[in-house]
């Protein structure tokens, strides 16, 4: 009953057609600030998608390395225990340290990665070589996969017969670090280029791990860490305190949210910093709303005071003003996410909006419309159309009106 009142004064002539055009200029804002909101929330989620995305190519969904220290030591048994986890798919054991990669007179500082043969089944690295292919070759002739940014710091092309690329690793036997026995070299062959993001692409070479086993003087169960990838649907956080009583303390496990909590946290920041901004625009919607609210109580008096002789109390009239806030809200909120739906759809298939300058992966803003956004911008309207409301329908509850001319 209360929104077929407001229905009716919704539609209804009104004496003073600035009623009407306030009424309309509130229902536009807050359209404009829904479809804001929605557009801005969903590009937000497309980069999010996007980079979550180029990080889980690299990195895997949990990793364990050693509390202290670089290197651990994981026995048989240990990785039967982790293989035998619920949700375990696969797992790769890697070592790394940083070392320096030279070309005649290039040189450039490296994380040297070696890894198994299980490491390209947990991390999606050889869909992005660019040049060559994803080989790493042996202990006696071991080959580097490297980032683009190295490759260009030191000259280095797959199939170019002419470098001679060197890779000096750290003696950990060494006594004195300032004498040439400090290093370890080994004469090494690029076998591809990968390209996945800067931070990847200026500082990571990949070989095999006996090899840089054998540089750094390792055991063959002595290694970095541990990579591993889950299965479809399994609860990383379960299987990360499943993996931490196997391991004990002396070991890290990490989700992949851990292993690049900074980065993620800021990005979750700066979209809730965004949504709080423009809900400024639905702020500015409300004063609206509470003009065209306000004129439409005045405009309405006769018919307060008709309903108050006929019973109504104090309480229904503020439902109906309350409900007539909650219909401008609706009706500005539902055409606000339609056309936020339909920009979204042209921006996914169509791609109409693009990124200024040559240097990103995509060339296009990318979307990823999420329900649970739909759902925070709803109730924000909502929230925001029943503190509007509020003072107008208060004041057309409590004074007193005539029925006189």
């Amino acid at each position: 009953m209360n929104f077929l009142f407001a229905w009716r004064y919704f539609r209804s002539k009104k004496s003073v057609n600035t009623i009407n055009i306030i009424a309309w200029i509130s229902v536009l804002a807050i359209a404009v600030g829904t479809a804001a909101l929605i557009i801005v929330l969903s590009v937000f989620n497309g980069f999010e998608d996007l980079v979550k995305g180029l990080y889980s190519d690299f990195y895997s969904d949990v990793r364990v390395t050693a509390t202290k220290g670089k290197f651990i030591t994981c026995t048989p048994d240990q990785i039967t225990k982790i293989k035998a986890v619920t949700g375990v798919a696969r797992i790769s054991l890697y070592a790394e340290e940083k070392a320096v990669l030279t070309n005649g007179d290039y040189q450039t500082i490296v994380y040297l990665k070696g890894v198994d043969d299980q490491f390209k089944s947990v991390c999606d690295i050889p869909k992005h070589i660019e040049t060559g292919a994803y080989s790493l070759g042996s202990t006696d002739q071991p080959l580097l996969v490297l980032g683009s940014g190295i490759s260009n710091a030191v000259g280095a092309m797959p199939d170019d017969k002419l470098i001679n690329l060197i890779i000096y690793l750290p003696n950990r036997k060494a006594t004195n670090f300032n004498s040439i026995d400090a290093m370890h070299s080994y004469n090494v062959a690029p076998a591809g280029i990968f390209a996945i993001q800067q931070e990847f692409d200026d500082k990571y070479a990949i070989t095999n791990i006996a090899f840089l086993q054998y540089m750094l003087d390792l055991q063959p169960g002595e290694i970095s860490g541990i990579e591993i990838a889950l299965s479809p649907g399994a609860d990383e956080n379960k299987i990360k305190k499943s993996l931490q009583q196997i391991l004990g303390s002396n070991y890290a496990v990490q989700t992949r949210y851990e292993q690049n909590q900074s980065l993620f946290s800021i990005m979750q920041m700066e979209k809730w910093v965004i949504y709080a901004i423009l809900s400024l625009i639905l702020l500015v919607a409300a004063f609206n709303m509470i003009g065209a609210l306000t004129m439409l109580v005045l405009e309405k008096q006769k018919d307060i005071a008709v309903l108050k002789a006929m019973g109504a109390h104090d309480a229904k009239i503020q439902r109906i003003f309350l409900s007539e806030g909650l219909l401008l809200a609706a009706v500005g909120g539902v055409s606000g996410m339609l056309i936020a739906l339909v920009i979204c759809e042209l921006q996914q298939n169509f791609h109409l909006v693009k990124l200024e300058g040559n240097t990103f992966i995509i060339d296009y803003y990318p979307v990823q419309m999420h329900l649970p956004d739909f759902l925070l911008v709803a109730i924000t309207v909502f929230t925001v159309a029943i503190i509007a409301a509020w003072v107008p329908s208060r004041k057309a509850a409590v004074q007193l009106y005539s029925l006189k001319s």
